[in-house]
């Protein structure tokens, strides 16, 4: 099992790594050459920019069991599709139960902002959102090696 994180633009890449390093657990931060970055206790892979060549790498390397982290929710759906668990950065977790309406969701803000309308963009983060993540990415860890 390992943790493969969506790294382009995620804001909670350390507390991931962190938690990693706890639970001697592999991880892998996947960024394109526009967001290159390194953790001690992580294993960076750089693709190159284009549209979704992060998302499909990580996609290529997930495995039953593994845990995803990401906000991009055609990304989840794919990783969810090869039985990984999938966390998104706020400290929910996507499944097969949800899934559907958040790319229902995506895909009508896509046709609304095509139309010319304006969508507001996130709220700044909040330390409630790191708890959040860190508590939930914890509990997946805890799962994962208790078996």
């Amino acid at each position: 099992m390992k943790v493969l994180i969506d790294a382009d633009a995620c804001p909670v890449v350390d507390i991931a790594v962190r938690l990693c390093r706890e639970f001697d657990t592999q991880c892998l931060l996947l960024c394109d050459t526009a967001h290159t970055m390194h953790r001690d206790g992580a294993e960076t892979l750089v693709f190159d920019k284009g549209a979704d060549s992060v998302d499909f790498a990580l996609v290529n390397r997930v495995t039953p069991g593994d845990i995803v982290i990401t906000q991009d929710y055609g990304l989840a759906s794919m990783c969810l599709a090869k039985q990984a668990k999938v966390l998104h950065q706020d400290g929910w977790e996507y499944t097969e139960y949800n899934i559907q309406a958040l790319l229902w969701s995506r895909h009508e803000t896509k046709k609304y902002r095509q139309s010319g309308g304006r969508v507001k963009g996130p709220s700044k983060r909040t330390a409630a959102q790191d708890t959040a993540f860190a508590d939930a990415l914890r509990a997946l860890l805890q799962q994962t090696v208790q078996g």
